[in-house]
């Protein structure tokens, strides 16, 4: 088990200050990270805590999964890896373009 958890189904109005403090009864928290739209930067609901130990998080997970945090019920469990993102950049072009219109002879 990692020290890294999921905690999805998060109220709109819980901080990162708000998440560590409750998540910090069960042990060292080194990180909080509530995840936010880029263009708004409303939180989208979830997030993750890192603990400083794996006894630590187990406890956080068996202890907060499934507990109410401002009318929520929370999913906590631990963070699966991040999937690779198919990064290129470049975007295919199909068809037309640069032709213009008009009538031609």
């Amino acid at each position: 088990m990692g020290k890294k958890l999921y905690v999805g189904n998060l109220p709109f109005s819980a901080t990162e200050d708000s998440l560590k403090e409750t998540f910090s009864r069960f042990g060292t928290v080194e990180s909080v990270n509530i995840i936010t739209d880029r263009y708004t930067g409303q939180s989208k609901g979830f997030g993750f805590i890192e603990f400083s130990t794996k006894q630590d998080a187990a406890e956080a997970i068996s202890k907060m999964n499934s507990a109410e945090m401002d009318g929520r019920t929370l999913k906590v469990s631990e963070a699966l890896p991040q999937a690779p993102r198919d990064g290129g950049g470049a975007r295919r072009s199909y068809g037309g373009g640069g032709r213009g219109g008009g009538f031609r002879r």
